[in-house]
Parts: C-alpha cells; sequence; structure tokens
C-alpha cells in the first residue's frame, strides 16, 4: 500500500513539471521586440586652440617695505609720539629715551679724546715736528704718535658715544604705519628686542609656494589674481617677480608677486592665489567630457550617432576644462564630434541622439 501512493505522488509531480515547461505554437513563435531608446548628449567640435591654465595656491601678504625699530642702548624711554596704527611720514619721531645719561658719557668721551689729541701734539713736538702743519708730518711718524697717545681708542668711544645719543631718538626710515609697539613711558627699553615695527603700505607683495611639479608650468610676468578671505568679492591683480629655483623638503617651491594698488590689504593677510597663463595650440574639452571606467580616463565621440569609446590621457587643467595629452598616437583627430555632457552611463558603440 505504502509503494502504491509514493507511485502515484511521483506520476503526479512528473506530469505538473512537464506542464510547466510545454509551449504553445503561438508562445514559441512571438518575439519580444522593445523599442531603442537613444540616450540624449551634447557634443562639441574638437579644435585646437588656448588652453587658460590656472595654478591655485595659499599665499600671505608681504609688505615690501618693512623695518624692525630698535633702541640701542637700554635706558628709560621718557617719551612715546606715536601707537599701533599711526601713519608716519619719513624722518618723524616716534619715540625717545632719556638722554641725560647719554649726554653724561658722551661729555667725558669728547673731553677724553680732546686729552688725547694734546699728547699726541706733545709726542709730535718732543720729535722735533710744529703741529700746526701735521699733513707735512711722515705717516708712520703721525700713526705712531696717535698710539702712544692713546688718540685711536679716545677717538672709537667718542664716536661710539655719538653714535648711542643719535640713535636714542627713533625715527621712521620710510612711509608707513607703526605696528606691534608694545612698550611704555616711564620704563627700560629693551636692546634686545624690537621697540615696534613700521611697515610700508605703498607697496605689498604675496608671497605663496607650488608644487615642485607645477615649478615648470610658471614664468616670470605670469599674471596673477589675489582674493583675500576676508572678501568674497574683490580681487587685486598682479605678477610673479621671483622664483626661488629651490625645492624645500615638503616638495614646493617659492614665489613671490607684485600686487597692483595692494593698500587696502595689511602685512601677513591670508589670500587665495591664482596664476593664470595662456597655452596656445592645446586641445582642450569640459572637465564634463571626461568620465571613468575601471579607473581609466574616456572621451566619447560621436560617430553616425553612435558614441566611440577611446581612453585619454588629460594634461593641464582649470577650473571647468582639460588639455588632453599624447594625442599623436591616438585616433583623437582635429574636427571630431566630442560628446561633453549625458555621457555618465554610456557603453561602447551606444546609440545617441544630440540635444
Amino acid at each position: 500500500m505504502r509503494n502504491k501512493l509514493l507511485g502515484c505522488l511521483l506520476s503526479t509531480m512528473l506530469i505538473s513539471c512537464s506542464g510547466t515547461q510545454t509551449n504553445t505554437p503561438e508562445q514559441e513563435n512571438t518575439s519580444t521586440n522593445l523599442p531603442v531608446e537613444r540616450e540624449g548628449v551634447k557634443v562639441m567640435t574638437l579644435t585646437k586652440g588656448d588652453f587658460h591654465h590656472e595654478l591655485v595656491s595659499n599665499g600671505k601678504i608681504v609688505a615690501r617695505e618693512s623695518a624692525e625699530l630698535y633702541f640701542r642702548t637700554s635706558e628709560v624711554i621718557a617719551k612715546i609720539w606715536v601707537k599701533n596704527g599711526t601713519s608716519v611720514r619719513k624722518g618723524q619721531k616716534l619715540a625717545e629715551l632719556d638722554m641725560f645719561k647719554l649726554n653724561n658719557i658722551l661729555a667725558q668721551r669728547k673731553n677724553s679724546l680732546a686729552q688725547a689729541t694734546l699728547e699726541m701734539q706733545d709726542v709730535l713736538i718732543g720729535q722735533g715736528y710744529a703741529i700746526d702743519n701735521i699733513s707735512a708730518i711722515p705717516e708712520d711718524i703721525v700713526e705712531l704718535a696717535r698710539i702712544k697717545s692713546g688718540y685711536h681708542q679716545a677717538k672709537v668711544q667718542y664716536e661710539a658715544a655719538l653714535h648711542d645719543v643719535e640713535q636714542a631718538t627713533l625715527v621712521a626710515p620710510f612711509d608707513g604705519i607703526v605696528a606691534n609697539l608694545f612698550d611704555k613711558p616711564y620704563n627700560t627699553s629693551k636692546s634686545g628686542s624690537a621697540f615696534c615695527r613700521i611697515v610700508g603700505c605703498s607697496a605689498m607683495d604675496v608671497d605663496f609656494t607650488v608644487l615642485e611639479s607645477e615649478f615648470p608650468l610658471i614664468k616670470l610676468g605670469d599674471k596673477v589674481e589675489i582674493k583675500p578671505y576676508t572678501s568674497t568679492q574683490e580681487t587685486f591683480t598682479g605678477k610673479i617677480t621671483e622664483i626661488n629655483p629651490l625645492v624645500d623638503s615638503n616638495g614646493m617651491v617659492r614665489v613671490k608677486a607684485t600686487i597692483n594698488d595692494g593698500q587696502e590689504l595689511f602685512d601677513g593677510m591670508n589670500v587665495r592665489v591664482s596664476v593664470k597663463r595662456v597655452v596656445p595650440d592645446q586641445f582642450v574639452v569640459p572637465k564634463t567630457a571626461i568620465v571613468l571606467r575601471s579607473g581609466k580616463q574616456v572621451l566619447f565621440t560621436l560617430q553616425d550617432s553612435i558614441a566611440m569609446w577611446n581612453y585619454v590621457q588629460t594634461g593641464l587643467e582649470n577650473m571647468t576644462e582639460y588639455t588632453l595629452m599624447n594625442t599623436e598616437g591616438s585616433e583623437l583627430k582635429e574636427g571630431m564630434t566630442v560628446i561633453t555632457a549625458g555621457n555618465v552611463n554610456l557603453a561602447h558603440e551606444s546609440i545617441v541622439k544630440t540635444d
């Protein structure tokens, strides 16, 4: 009885499976014909032309004229006539030390010099020379008299004291603005640290760096655009004036550019620098024309409504465009139609239509 039930069950399963695999003649003769949907693309004609290369870097504004001023002696500061942010003219007085001690030392050195001069004259008279015409005395005799009398040492000390008196009053070396002034009157000056800094505002430079690989792409005279990070609209222009021919440990090269009309900029300000130059005779395509396939750059060209796959290598770039490299041995020729948009999902020999 058990074997009969198992046989019936197997027969039922075979009949059911054979029923699912059998097609009617109408089904065998029916084919699925789906309409081919063409991708919509945008195109351009591949031609050689000028490429506007743009190199972007970060930089700092540097005043072309800048000087730190020091007091040469440690004395009490008697007067300060300026403060941070004060505009000064060349030769204008900034601050002055108490002069009593310095003038006293100068008077002593002057007296010592006078005494040494008299002793020198006594030495010459003792050797039978007339001191009213020292130029007629042999130079070696005069030099010996100066050494014996201590004239040289007295003169050096007097000149040093005179220099200290002259340097006790700080003056502006050029037109500019006072910065980093932190001392106050009636305090002792620090001879080893700067009293203040004078920053010239008539001319500004920008100091920035470029990568070692970008170094061949720049040259003296290239145009630059400077945009402060504190401003979203104002842009300044200039040109490259210095390229330091040295690559540092980080693979960077320092570059300096002058700025036209940079009076509104401040020394030390952080800016964005764009170096712009024109590179002629280049195949230039929009960045949207390049897509990645298996990690390689691909450019699609259009031939009779069919998208053709081309491996390419890009060179220079700016914000919106690439140049194509090594096109001599490739199938890319001037005058070909290049797909610039709608190419993200394209495959080789896809049928497309232009918008």
